[in-house]
C-alpha cells in the first residue's frame, strides 16, 4: 500500500510526520458517503432518462476500398512512381463528406420530394416546440428593443433592405443535404486500403438507402472532377503550345542570324581548347610555384649555415648524397687510421706525415662536393624561378584568348539557351496534350465496393446496457472524486488526531452529537446516567483530573473559539460529571453579555456577578440547584463593562473565597474570539479547557484563537471535541459506544 506523508509546522514545536493509511481514505469515503451516493444517484438517473427517451437510431456501413490508380495512363514506355501519400485517404474522406456528394444523393433519391417526410419532419417538431417558441420571443423581443438602432442603420444609407433581399432561405434539398453531412462518417480499416462508410437514421430502411448511394455519388463526384479537370487542362495546354511554338521558331531564327552575322561556326571548337590550356597552364604553375618555394627554403638554410660544414651536412640534401657519405666513410676511415699511428710514431714520422695528407685530401674532396651541392642548388632555385615567370606569362596571354572568345561567345550562349528552353517547354506541352487525350477516360483513384450494406436490425444508439454501465462508473468515480474534494476544502476540525498533531495539546474527549428527537445535550445526562455520551465527560473528567502533575486543577474556565461551539452545555455537564464524585462543584457563569446558564437549570438572572461585583453584596449570591450537587452563580445584569469588571481584584477574591467552600470551580466565559473576557480569566483560573466543535471549527480560527491564548500565558488543559460524529470519526478511542449503547 502507498502512503503519503505530510508535515504540519506548529508554532513552537517540530515537524510532525504521519502516514496517511488506506483507512484513512476509507473514513472519507465513510464521512462523506451520501455525497458519493447522491452524485451516483443524480448522475445515474440522469443517464437513464436521457438513454430511455432518446430516439433509436440504425447506423448502416458499406465497405469501400479506395486507393491510387498507378499507371491509369496505360501508355507503353510511361513510368510510374508508387509514392506513399500522407493527406491521399483525408483529402478522400472529405471528399465522400462533402456537400457535392450529399446532394447528389438528394437529387438521386428524391429525397426533397418523394422521401421529405422521413428528414424535415424533426424540423416541424423543432419549430413547434416550447424552447422553439420562447427562442421566438426573445428573438422578437430583442428585435423590437433594439429596432430603432436598426432605423437609424437604414436612415444612414447602408442599404439593410437591399442586403437582407439578397439572402436566400435554405431549399429544402440543402436542408436534407446539411442533415446527411451530419450523420455520415468515414472510417479507415487499420493497415488496409479500405474503409467503412456509416450514415445513421432513425429509419433503418432509409440508412441503407443512402449509405448505398454515398458510395455510388462519391465515385460519380471523382469522375466529374477527372473530367472538369481535363477538359480545362486540355484547353489550356493546346493554347499554350501554340504561343511557345512561335516563340521557338522566333528564337531559332534569331540564333541562326547570329552565327552568321559573327562568323561562330567554329568558336565551340576553339572554347573546348581554351579551357584545357588554362587548366593545363594553372596545374604547371602551381607545380613551378611549389618547385621554386621549396628551392628557395633550401638554398636560405644553405646560406644561413654559413662556412660551417659540419652544420651543412645536416640538410637532407647533403645528408642524402651517396658521394658525401661515401667521402665521410672514408674521412672516418682516415682519420681512424692516424690516431692508430700515433700511439706508434710521431707527428714527422713519414708514415704519419702519409697519413695526414691522405686524410687532408679526403678532407679537400667533401669541400668540393659540398661547394658543388651548393651550386647546383642555387642554379635549380635560380632555373625554377624562370620557369614560373615563363609559365604566369603563357598563362595571362591564354586568358587574354579566351576573354576575347567568350565575348562573342556570350551572346551566342544566351540565345541558345533561350531556343533550348523553348523546345524543352514546346516537347513538353506536346507530350503532355498526347497523355491528357490518351488518359481522359481513365480514373485516378480506383474505388470499389467490396461489401454493400445491409439494412440494420438493432439501434446502434442509444447502447443501453453501455450507457448504464458508463453511469455507473461515472457517477461512482465522480463522487469519490467530489468527496474527496469536499474533504480538501473542508478545514474544520474532524477528530482527535489531527487536533492533537496540529497542536500539539491533549484532547480530554470527544462528545458524540445526539441526533434523537426531542433531546438535547443539556438535559441528556440527567436523562441517560448511562448512556455513551455520559461516559464521554467521565473520561473528560478523568483526563482533566490527571492533567497536573501535583494536584488536579481547581478552577477551570470553559470557552471556545465562536459561539454555538457548546461551551455552556460542555461546562454544565462537566460540573454534573464532578459532582458524582462526591465533589462539591461550583458554576460562575462569566458570560455577562449573552448568559445562559441560569435558564439551563432554570433559575432566575436579576442578581449575580455582575452585581456583586459592581459592589452590590446584599443578596444570596450562590444558588444551588434543586436534585443536583451543584451550585451556580448566574452572570445577573448586562453590565456595560464586563471586561473590566471580570479583571477586577473582587473577582480574584471572589474565586479565592468560593474555594474555600467548593472543590470544584468552573466559570462558564465568552468566546475567544469575540471579546478579551475569556483571555482576561485565563489569569485568574488553574486551567482553561476549549471547546471545539466538530465539523463547525476551522482551523484557521484556532490558530487565532490558540495565538492569543498562548500571548496571555494561559495554562490550556486541552480541548474537548463536541458535536462529534462517531461514524466519520476514529475508531480507536470510541469502541466504547457500541458497548455503553447496549447496556443502555
Amino acid at each position: 500500500m502507498q502512503t503519503n506523508r505530510i508535515s504540519d509546522q506548529l508554532p513552537g514545536s517540530s515537524s510532525v510526520e504521519q502516514e496517511i493509511h488506506l483507512r484513512d481514505y476509507i473514513r472519507v469515503l465513510q464521512k462523506r458517503k451520501m455525497t458519493v451516493f447522491t452524485f451516483l444517484a443524480i448522475t445515474f438517473f440522469t443517464v437513464v432518462i436521457v438513454t430511455f427517451s432518446s430516439t433509436p437510431l440504425y447506423t448502416a456501413t458499406s465497405q469501400v476500398l479506395i486507393e491510387k490508380n498507378i499507371g491509369a495512363g496505360g501508355l507503353a514506355g510511361t513510368r510510374t512512381y508508387n509514392y506513399w501519400d500522407p493527406d491521399f485517404l483525408t483529402t478522400q474522406f472529405e471528399i465522400i463528406r462533402s456537400d457535392n456528394v450529399a446532394r447528389r444523393v438528394v437529387e438521386k433519391l428524391q429525397l426533397d420530394t418523394r422521401y421529405k417526410q422521413y428528414f424535415l419532419e424533426d424540423l416541424d417538431e423543432e419549430s413547434t416546440s416550447p424552447f422553439a417558441s420562447f427562442m421566438q420571443t426573445i428573438h422578437g423581443f430583442l428585435a423590437g428593443l433594439f429596432g430603432s438602432s436598426d432605423d437609424a442603420v437604414e436612415e444612414e444609407g447602408t442599404g439593410g433592405d437591399d442586403l437582407m433581399a439578397t439572402v436566400v432561405p435554405l431549399t429544402n434539398a440543402e436542408i436534407i443535404a446539411s442533415m446527411i453531412r451530419a450523420n455520415l462518417s468515414v472510417e479507415p480499416i487499420a493497415n488496409t486500403k479500405t474503409v467503412y462508410i456509416f450514415y445513421t437514421n432513425k429509419y433503418p430502411a432509409m440508412a441503407k438507402l443512402v449509405v448505398d448511394e454515398v458510395v455510388q455519388a462519391y465515385m460519380d463526384e471523382m469522375l466529374e472532377i477527372k473530367h472538369s479537370t481535363s477538359n480545362y487542362t486540355l484547353q489550356w495546354m493546346t493554347t499554350k503550345a501554340a504561343e511557345e511554338r512561335k516563340k521557338l521558331e522566333k528564337s531559332e531564327l534569331a540564333l541562326q542570324r547570329y552565327m552568321r552575322e559573327h562568323d561562330l561556326v567554329t568558336v565551340e571548337n576553339k572554347l573546348a581548347v581554351f579551357p584545357q590550356k588554362l587548366a593545363e597552364f594553372s596545374r604547371q604553375l602551381s607545380a613551378a610555384q611549389a618547385e621554386q618555394k621549396e628551392y628557395e627554403a633550401l638554398y636560405a638554410k644553405i646560406k644561413s649555415t654559413g662556412e660551417n660544414y659540419e652544420n651543412i651536412e645536416t640538410i637532407p640534401v647533403f645528408s642524402d648524397n651517396k658521394v658525401l657519405q661515401n667521402l665521410r666513410d672514408k674521412v672516418y676511415t682516415a682519420e681512424q687510421k692516424v690516431k692508430e699511428l700515433s700511439k706508434k710514431y710521431g707527428y714527422k714520422h713519414p708514415v704519419m706525415i702519409q697519413a695526414k695528407s691522405e686524410q687532408n685530401l679526403l678532407l679537400k674532396e667533401q669541400r668540393f662536393e659540398i661547394n658543388r651541392i651548393v651550386e647546383s642548388t642555387k642554379n635549380a632555385y635560380d632555373l625554377a624561378k624562370s620557369r614560373e615567370k615563363n609559365l604566369k606569362k603563357l598563362l595571362a596571354e591564354s586568358k587574354t584568348g579566351m576573354l576575347d572568345i567568350n565575348e562573342r561567345f556570350m551572346q551566342y550562349t544566351i540565345m541558345k539557351r533561350e531556343v533550348d528552353l523553348n523546345r524543352a517547354i514546346y516537347d513538353s506541352l506536346t507530350s503532355s496534350i498526347k497523355t491528357a487525350n490518351v488518359t481522359e477516360q481513365s480514373q485516378d483513384v480506383k474505388i470499389w465496393v467490396i461489401e454493400k450494406a445491409e439494412l440494420p436490425m438493432y439501434p446502434s444508439s442509444p447502447r443501453k446496457r453501455r450507457n448504464l454501465a458508463l453511469g455507473l462508473i461515472l457517477g461512482l468515480f465522480g463522487g469519490v472524486g467530489l468527496a474527496f474534494f469536499i474533504e480538501y476544502l473542508d478545514n474544520t476540525v474532524k477528530n482527535e488526531e489531527e487536533l492533537e498533531r496540529h497542536f500539539q495539546l491533549t484532547v480530554l474527549g470527544s462528545v458524540e452529537e445526539i441526533k434523537g428527537k426531542g433531546e438535547t445535550i443539556e438535559s441528556y445526562l440527567v436523562n441517560n446516567p448511562l448512556s455513551p455520551l455520559t461516559e464521554s465527560y467521565r473520561l473528560i473528567r478523568s483526563g482533566l483530573l490527571l492533567s497536573s502533575p501535583d494536584h488536579p486543577p481547581r478552577t477551570l474556565l470553559v470557552t471556545s473559539m465562536a459561539p454555538k461551539e457548546g461551551k455552556t452545555a460542555t461546562t454544565a455537564n462537566l460540573a454534573r460529571i464532578l459532582a458524582q464524585s462526591e465533589k462539591t462543584v461550583l458554576i460562575i457563569d462569566c458570560d455577562m453579555r449573552r448568559p445562559r446558564m441560569h435558564s439551563l437549570f432554570s433559575q432566575p438572572n436579576l442578581y449575580g456577578l455582575s452585581n456583586y461585583l459592581t459592589g452590590d453584596r446584599q443578596q444570596t449570591l450562590v444558588r444551588t440547584i434543586p436534585d443536583e450537587q451543584i451550585s451556580l452563580i448566574p452572570a445577573g445584569s448586562i453590565p456595560p463593562n464586563p471586561a473590566e469588571l471580570l479583571n477586577s481584584s473582587a473577582m480574584q477574591q471572589l474565586l479565592e473565597q468560593m474555594l474555600e467552600t467548593y472543590d470544584f470551580v468552573l466559570l462558564d466565559s465568552p468566546p475567544v474570539q469575540s471579546v478579551t473576557d475569556s483571555l482576561t480569566l485565563s489569569r485568574l483560573v488553574d486551567g482553561t479547557v476549549l471547546v471545539v466543535r466538530s465539523g463547525k471549527t476551522t482551523y484557521d480560527t484556532l490558530d487565532n484563537g490558540m495565538k492569543k491564548m498562548r500571548e496571555v500565558n494561559a495554562h490550556l488543559l486541552g480541548f474537548v471535541l463536541n458535536g462529534y460524529n462517531k461514524t466519520s470519526g476514529d475508531s480507536g478511542y470510541y469502541g466504547y459506544y457500541d458497548y455503553y449503547s447496549k447496556d443502555a
